[in-house]
């Protein structure tokens, strides 16, 4: 028996009001105003902009790469590996195009390609650029300089952070995204910022970095690191600051690196003068109130900072890849449409899967240290060689299983599969209609190997600590993303899936309260192409001109 009790005012309201239903879905427009539509780029007007260089070639650094931090010797802080760091992790990857119309896509994905999140970056001077802090323009692979920092900052930086490296932020348009999906939208947002911290990790590795969360900072020194307490913006199109994330080398040990800044440097932000105007993105705009107001709520105060030991279990052995990296990076995409006859995924490779989505010590992309390990896999099998059709359970932080048996049906048998990993089944059965039911009725999730509900610990975090809400999305899209490149890694295509009916998820649970709610959905599959859609070159434009 569960003791939380049901749904109260506040954020927990926001998440109730925003929940799909069968008989009615969260708010939104209902249809899609295609003379507002967002531009789905930002840029300062009035910044000095520096380009960047693009990969000539890419690192040679294979599947396991990604993950293993030690595989990957250090390379110093230049603007080749940093510009390098920023194509392989918010760079475009590629142009689509039909019947005349055509659209970017990019390495981190986005919940209907809108592209929420932008990226900040406050860099040391290395040449030919000064020291300052700048906003990462992924359209034309450039950096656009909103403020010079003074040589006193890097000192500061030096003596407080013991290492070399920089900062990087990430910020959130809640217009872009609730153009298409109205109140929902905010959980997104922060989807997409745990997809986009999740491929900052990635591509850091490969280039011998870590990345690792500044937890300490309030959301108002945010908004004084980056300026964005002296920016006007237009419309309803601020940026609304999420993190700050500290890249050093992969040497370090994270317990090394402080999580906030000194006063000092703190001081420093608050007297710079930024430059540059925001693009304005729409001619129009809708009022969703409850994202902004349930932003105010999420607010972070300064808090001390926290690290986190999550073990070093080994890594389950499966045969590699035979792509890249970076060619697993490059080649990630949305699958429009699985093939359902497809045999898909061999058994060791869905383990193997399962067994990267676990935070570890010295292992990308958890070891970013967003706190304690909350999400945990509710899994739809319907084609993995080797298992059995059924429900399954995998549970992420083995010490919520207790209380996950406990709230979950009684009938449930919890037979775990393999000795080392904590997967267990808890039905049989053709489970392909349940999956299509409870995500919106879409096909793709039944059609198919697997598909997976991200259930989170939920109203115990979100009523003592209201600012970790946004943390449980960022975690969800963080594992949304491993499981977007394990697809690739192994032949097949990854969806996100952020339409679902919350309720009837918990239902076949058997949650009755909301002492664990569904964040998150994701199917894995073999993609059926469009031969109707170009493909174009990500930076062609530029060639172009």
């Amino acid at each position: 028996m569960q003791t939380c009790h049901l749904f109260s005012d506040g954020i927990l309201d926001y998440h109730e009001r925003t929940k799909h239903h069968f008989n009615r879905n969260a708010r939104s427009l209902g249809y899609l105003d295609w003379d507002t539509q967002p531009n789905p780029f930002r840029f300062y007007e009035g910044c000095e902009s520096r380009s960047l260089p693009l990969l000539e070639g890419d690192p040679l650094a294979g599947h396991m790469d990604l993950y293993k931090r030690a595989n990957n010797a250090p390379k110093q802080f230049a603007l080749g590996p940093i510009a390098a760091f920023l194509e392989l992790s918010l760079g475009l990857s590629a142009w689509k195009g039909i019947e005349g119309s055509k659209w970017a896509l990019r390495m981190n994905p986005s919940s209907g390609n809108l592209h929420p999140t932008e990226a900040h970056l406050i860099l040391p001077e290395m040449v030919p650029i000064p020291a300052g802090v700048y906003h990462y323009d992924p359209y034309h692979h450039a950096l656009e300089l909103r403020a010079t920092t003074p040589e006193g900052m890097w000192s500061a930086f030096l003596v407080h952070f013991q290492t070399g490296g920089f900062i990087i932020g990430l910020s959130s348009i809640f217009w872009r995204e609730s153009w298409k999906y109205g109140e929902r939208a905010y959980r997104y947002c922060n989807l997409d910022a745990g997809h986009a911290l999740a491929c900052l990790s990635f591509a850091a590795n490969l280039q011998g970095w870590k990345v690792v969360h500044l937890n300490a900072l309030s959301t108002a020194d945010l908004e004084t690191i980056l300026g964005f307490d002296r920016t006007t913006w237009p419309g309803l199109e601020a940026e609304h600051p999420d993190l700050l994330c500290m890249v050093f080398p992969n040497n370090i040990s994270n317990r090394d690196v402080p999580r906030g800044l000194s006063s000092e440097m703190l001081n420093i932000f608050s007297e710079l003068s930024f430059e540059g105007v925001p693009n304005r993105l729409s001619s129009d705009h809708v009022d969703w109130e409850t994202i902004y107001e349930t932003a105010e709520k999420t607010r972070k105060p300064r808090t001390p900072g926290n690290m986190h030991d999550y073990g070093t279990p080994p890594f389950y052995e499966a045969p590699q890849s035979q792509f890249s990296a970076a060619q697993i990076i490059r080649k990630r995409r949305s699958g429009a449409s699985f093939d359902p006859r497809a045999q898909t995924l061999s058994m060791e490779h869905f383990l193997a899967t399962l067994d990267k989505t676990r935070p570890r010590d010295g292992g990308a992309p958890f070891d970013l240290e967003l706190g304690e390990t909350n999400i945990n896999l509710l899994i739809f099998i319907h084609s993995v060689e080797g298992l059995i059709p059924g429900l399954y359970f995998f549970l992420r932080n083995e010490a919520d299983g207790g209380e996950i048996k406990r709230a979950a049906r009684s009938e449930f048998i919890w037979e775990q599969i393999d000795g080392s990993l904590p997967l267990y089944l808890l039905a049989e059965g053709d489970v392909r209609q349940d999956a299509i039911r409870v995500s919106c009725h879409q096909e793709i999730a039944g059609q198919g190997a697997f598909s997976i509900g991200m259930i989170a610990r939920f109203r115990e975090i979100v009523t003592q600590t209201p600012y970790r809400y946004p943390c449980l999305f960022w975690e969800a899209g963080m594992v949304g993303q491993v499981l977007y490149l394990e697809a690739e890694a192994y032949g097949l295509s990854g969806t996100g899936i952020g339409c679902f009916f919350d309720d009837p998820v918990h239902e076949i649970m058997g949650l009755t309260e909301d002492c664990f709610q569904s964040l998150y959905h994701f199917t894995v599959g073999r993609a059926m192409r469009d031969s109707r859609l170009e493909t174009y070159p990500p930076y062609h434009h530029l060639e172009e001109r």
